[in-house]
């Protein structure tokens, strides 16, 4: 068995792989003040209630754009599984050509999604992904990382609305009916809903006249599912896209 850990500046996703099959998987805030202990007694108890004892895990590979986390994560793995795990970086055999200026910036979490989205879906590919932040990952028809776009997320949005003007509340993020809102709460989950459908749209679209060519896109991320139905330049979602190429970079790495 392999444990998967996805660290996001909000949330850690982390799942077990039987072979290629992802048997179990959850999700633990991104808490920078729990210790190697207190994380370690939680991912055991999640994966338990899963029916998986996770000291039988053969293996650990780790992506994170958290650095403090990813050597909490790193003592974890060491202390109670006894495993040195794969750490995700552009230094590693990825098999996919890095075009990026500089392409130790290119974020862990792009980089399994791109090698995730080759694998499941050819080239050339968009792949967004909507965390923290909404990011949109290039991949050329010969299968080389282009770069993307990186824009706020939907929750981090809502966040700053509500932390920097008094009077605007926390609202639900869900799709209000119309996108003239005829309250304060609907007129901002217009502006978050709506606005964040009207900007992917319009970045693949973009993406696409800069590419010259129409382009398989898939979304990815927490919130993916919530805003699919109203994408019309978005017709897939994997849920489980970052895990997936977590799990194909470990194979690669240590098979070779």
């Amino acid at each position: 068995m392999l444990l998967v850990i996805d660290i996001g500046n909000t949330q850690i996703a982390a799942g077990i792989y039987q072979e290629k099959t992802l048997a179990a998987h959850w999700r633990l805030s991104s808490h920078s003040e729990r210790t190697e202990d207190e994380t370690w007694i939680l991912m055991q108890s999640i994966a338990a209630a899963q029916g998986f004892d996770i000291l039988q895990v053969s293996g650990v590979a780790i992506s994170s754009v958290v650095p403090d986390m990813t050597v909490h994560f790193e003592k974890m793995a060491t202390k109670y599984l006894h495993r040195h795990p794969v750490i995700v970086s552009n230094e590693l055999d990825l098999g996919v050509k890095i075009r990026y200026q500089n392409p130790a910036q290119v974020g862990a979490d792009r980089l399994c999604n791109a090698v995730g989205g080759i694998a499941k879906y050819g080239t050339p590919l968009i792949i967004v992904d909507l965390g923290t932040a909404t990011t949109f990952d290039v991949i050329s028809a010969e299968g080389a990382y282009l770069g993307g776009i990186i824009a706020p997320g939907i929750e981090s949005s809502a966040l700053i609305l509500h932390q920097r003007a008094a009077k605007l509340p926390r609202v639900a993020l869900r799709f209000p009916e119309s996108a003239i809102g005829n309250s304060t709460e609907s007129s901002i989950q217009s502006g978050l809903m709506f606005g964040t459908v009207e900007m992917i749209d319009g970045m693949v679209e973009r993406i696409q006249r800069e590419v010259g060519r129409t382009v398989r896109t898939v979304a990815t991320g927490g919130l993916a599912r919530v805003i699919v139905h109203q994408l019309r330049r978005v017709s897939e979602v994997d849920d489980h896209l970052t895990l997936d190429g977590l799990r194909m970079i470990y194979e690669r790495v240590t098979i070779a």
